[in-house]
């Protein structure tokens, strides 16, 4: 899962939508049984980790899956978004959709350790984002996928990278549309991995233009932000993306479209007078159907462009390289 750009938009637990790189998706090397032999306890030791963290703090479910979003997004998914900074590259954490927005890279730190201690050197941390991010949507009551396992990591990472590749939350439909169609989505696939949007939480640094400014909003929904978001001061404030379920994976957030009260300009341009408002309806009156083209989409992009092979490294850190 939100739109960014540098020094001004960072949306909190949540990512908006993770691309699939310009080259499409390589599933090449993956398999949903990787494991079965050489760890067959990693699935089990992660979602016991991840249940814990998020009834510890039901925002961390949002937050893990951006983390997967975030990192699929640049380069594909590679688990590079966790490395720190070297002397040797300046990682992705400070670029402006990641720095004092993306979160969540202690309970990996977490995962990767209690992974480590009954299989070391086995489970990468790619892999551990992909299935972190899958179960959280299923313990905050979202639809389950089947992620295919056998990503190496990355041994670099890219600020630029990172910088560039993440649209902003100020697009237009036809902007979203052709960044997706660009990166292998469909209108139709962006519009369903837009609904990550029904769990996580946004500065009001990001939405503060929109409930000032925009005039397809809902009034009473944007006088009542004005007062955790006034117009020169709160960059900081939290608000919920979908406020009226926000600890819920479910079909909240296109409701909320369908009644002008997306929190992002970039959300409520998907039902907007333009070509997907018929899906966001939809969506709005079936949470199965959300479900099953969000479970779907979500397990294409898992499949941005894997490191595999002897390629690329298991790390026994994730936030450093071997």
């Amino acid at each position: 899962m939100g739109f960014y750009r540098r020094n001004y938009y960072h949306v909190l637990s949540c990512m908006f939508l993770a691309l699939i790189p310009i080259n499409g998706v390589a599933s090449s090397g993956l398999s949903s049984t990787f494991y079965s032999t050489t760890c067959p306890k990693a699935l089990s030791t992660i979602r016991g980790a991840v249940n814990t963290a998020v009834a510890k703090e039901h925002r961390m479910g949002a937050s893990l899956l951006r983390l997967h979003f975030h990192d699929c997004f640049v380069n594909g998914c590679d688990g590079s978004i966790l490395l720190d900074d070297t002397a040797n590259f300046t990682g992705e954490k400070t670029a402006g959709p990641n720095a004092d927005s993306v979160r969540g890279f202690e309970v990996i730190d977490d995962i990767k350790s209690k992974v480590e201690n009954i299989c070391p050197g086995v489970v990468s941390c790619a892999d551990i984002l992909a299935v972190a991010a899958r179960d959280s949507v299923v313990v905050l009551g979202g639809p389950t996928w089947t992620v295919q396992l056998g990503r190496r990591d990355s041994t670099t990472a890219s600020l630029d990278d990172a910088e560039t590749d993440i649209p902003s939350p100020g697009l237009s439909l036809d902007d979203l549309i052709s960044a997706f169609s660009d990166k292998g989505f469909n209108a139709k696939e962006m519009v369903a991995l837009s609904g990550s949007h029904t769990i996580g939480q946004v500065r009001c640094l990001v939405f503060r233009d929109r409930i000032y400014n925009d005039d397809n909003i809902d009034s009473t929904f944007s006088e009542s932000l004005k007062s955790n978001c006034p117009d020169s001061e709160g960059d900081d404030n939290l608000s919920a993306l979908d406020e009226t379920s926000p600890a819920v994976f479910d079909n909240g957030y296109f409701k909320n479209l369908v009644d002008n009260k997306g929190l992002l300009h970039s959300d409520q341009e998907l039902f907007n007078g333009g070509s997907t408002d018929s899906q966001v309806s939809s969506y709005a009156s079936s949470a199965t159907t959300f479900y099953k083209d969000f479970a779907a989409a979500m397990a294409k992009m898992g499949k941005m462009s894997p490191i595999t092979g002897t390629k690329g490294q298991v790390r026994a850190n994730c936030r450093k390289i071997n």
